[in-house]
């Protein structure tokens, strides 16, 4: 909470001026500033006051409490495959290979919690291989379909219950709905879209994630509440090596959730074309950038992708041109991929998109600046015009094709 030391302040309305929210206010009468249930406890009017009348006085755990929080607990998304039967998300499996290396510090339980219908729910078994010590299963027919509402309530009492000290959730559409919902709910903090995670040296989790336009590489702590919560970015962390000798324990959550709990209804479910297509699972991508021209010069790009078994993505400036569609967009405002091939055409290279395609096995980048950026992280680089380079390549395949 902000506290106002009314002794210091004399009324100068400096804090008024610099807040964002209308949050604070010199009363005219006493000439004391005073504060409004809307503060975020942003730190401008602190910043900003030259008597030290400001203060925020922050919730802080005590160490009786930080005992009551333990374990390692990740939200076991599930999504549908191509004939509607549950499946579980990859990312699942990537942060429980995170998990295992922060529990080297930590030496605490790992969980996995599944939500999903009774009878429906995919084996669990697996993830007992990739690193689980116990599995939280939660069943209910009201959870079949993806619900803000019922799976915030669900794992929120959950956490309640089994106090973990740190929350993972994938950053999928689905985990940014969710986490920050839950975050509220519990009044804890939560980091989001996190690239990398470590334990400090008080044990506290390590978030970082890219900030300022993905110029700088920022790493939060959540010291003053339980669970520490962040959703980190598919396909960024290794998969870890499948066990399958490991057991785990099963315990069944009970799940007391009624249908006027939530208030979005899923009436019909229409799959696009667009949809379909899911870059962050290929193996092969053959990316455009700026640098192809125009919206013409795209069928060249799928040309190549199709001769060599990929699938076509792009760079953010084209989804803005409205040339490419926002679900094959590679980036931090996209999807983060970890192919074995990645082509890039075009590219220039800005750390935006780095992030979002680092963990590509092989990178070829083709670009006619020979300064451009995409060649200091490349495995191959090519200076030219792809427009001359990738027809001779096809040609090349081609008759290469024929030849076997």
């Amino acid at each position: 909470m902000l506290e106002i030391n009314e002794e210091n302040c004399i009324g100068c309305t400096i804090c008024e001026k610099v807040c964002p929210f209308g949050a604070i206010f010199v009363d005219p009468e006493d000439k004391k500033a005073k504060v409004l249930d809307t503060c975020t406890l942003c730190g401008a009017c602190v910043n900003a006051c030259r008597y030290d009348a400001i203060t925020i006085k922050r919730k802080t755990v005590s160490e009786e409490d930080l005992e009551k929080y333990s374990g390692i607990m990740i939200w076991g998304e599930l999504e549908k495959d191509e004939l509607k039967n549950l499946q579980i998300k990859n990312v699942v499996f990537e942060l429980l290979g995170k998990a295992q290396e922060l529990n080297k510090t930590l030496n605490e339980t790992i969980s996995v919690v599944i939500l999903g219908p009774p009878g429906k729910i995919p084996p669990i078994d697996i993830l007992y291989h990739y690193g689980a010590d116990e599995v939280f299963l939660c069943e209910h027919e009201l959870l079949e379909n993806y619900s803000t509402d019922g799976f915030t309530t669900v794992i929120t009492t959950l956490i309640i219950n089994e106090k973990p000290s740190i929350f993972f959730y994938g950053a999928t559409v689905n985990g940014r709905d969710l986490a920050p919902r839950i975050a509220a709910r519990i009044a804890a903090g939560l980091t989001a879209d996190c690239t990398a995670f470590d334990i400090n040296k008080e044990k506290q989790l390590v978030q970082t994630r890219p900030a300022f336009g993905g110029n700088i590489m920022a790493s939060i702590i959540s010291p003053f509440t339980r669970p520490q919560m962040a959703t980190a970015r598919p396909n960024n962390f290794q998969i870890p090596i499948k066990d399958t000798s490991r057991k785990g324990d099963l315990k069944k959550f009970e799940v007391k959730i009624e249908k006027q709990t939530i208030r979005t209804k899923i009436i019909e479910e229409t799959i696009s074309k667009v949809d379909t297509i899911n870059i962050e699972e290929a193996d092969i991508l053959v990316s455009a950038g700026k640098g192809i021209g125009n919206k013409e010069n795209l069928k060249l790009v799928k040309e190549l992708a199709r001769e060599i078994k990929g699938i076509m993505s792009s760079s953010r400036a084209l989804v803005d041109l409205g040339w490419t569609s926002h679900p094959i967009q590679v980036g931090q405002s996209g999807k983060t991929v970890s192919p074995k091939l990645y082509i890039a055409l075009g590219i220039s290279g800005a750390i935006q998109h780095l992030v979002g395609m680092k963990s590509s096995d092989i990178l070829i980048a083709i670009n006619t600046d020979p300064e451009a950026p995409i060649f200091k992280v490349a495995d191959f680089g090519i200076v030219g015009d792809i427009f001359e380079i990738i027809p001779q390549f096809l040609k090349q395949l081609r008759a290469e094709r024929r030849k076997n």
